[in-house]
């Protein structure tokens, strides 16, 4: 009578098939000591297992990441033309404005300060409504665009 151990009996048994060479392989493995045919094909079928979840894990964060990569490419294309603009703002008015006289620069500072709140504040006030300049424009663009529209439809009947 032959006794197995505890572990061993309440293992599911599984009968596979395998092609001669891939047999032999395994016959020449499961020949060193301490290594049996069921451990290396434990082994092996939970190497197989353990790739096969990861590519599938990986499958699904990839096309997640990808959008997410041209995302932040859209943004950093924003963020170019947004700094592009203003330098060249900069730049136009630097040209065109000439330097005040000593004297009125107190007056143009505090002008400027006053603005400068001003602007702030506005600022403030459309980021906290959720709203933007940009949209505002488009906007008026649309219904500007949708007016000449109609009185260009008029003028033609």
């Amino acid at each position: 009578m032959v006794l197995l151990d505890l572990e061993t009996a309440m293992k599911p048994r599984q009968n596979i098939y395998l092609d001669d060479d891939l047999n032999e392989h395994l016959e020449t493995l499961a020949a060193k000591p301490g290594s049996s045919k069921s451990a290396i094909i434990r082994d092996a079928l939970t190497a197989y297992l353990a790739r096969r979840g990861a590519k599938e894990l990986q499958d699904a964060f990839s096309k997640r990441l990808d959008e997410i990569g041209k995302q932040l490419n859209t943004i950093e294309r924003h963020q170019r033309v947004l700094i592009e603009s203003v330098a060249l703002y900069i730049r136009y008015h630097f040209g065109v404005i000439p330097p005040l006289p000593e004297s009125q620069q107190a007056a143009a500072h505090a002008l400027g300060t006053e603005r400068y709140r001003a602007f702030i504040g506005q600022v403030s006030r459309l980021l906290a409504g959720g709203k933007s300049t940009g949209t505002e424009i488009l906007e008026l663009l649309k219904e500007e665009i949708v007016a000449v529209g109609e009185v260009n439809s008029k003028t033609v009947n």
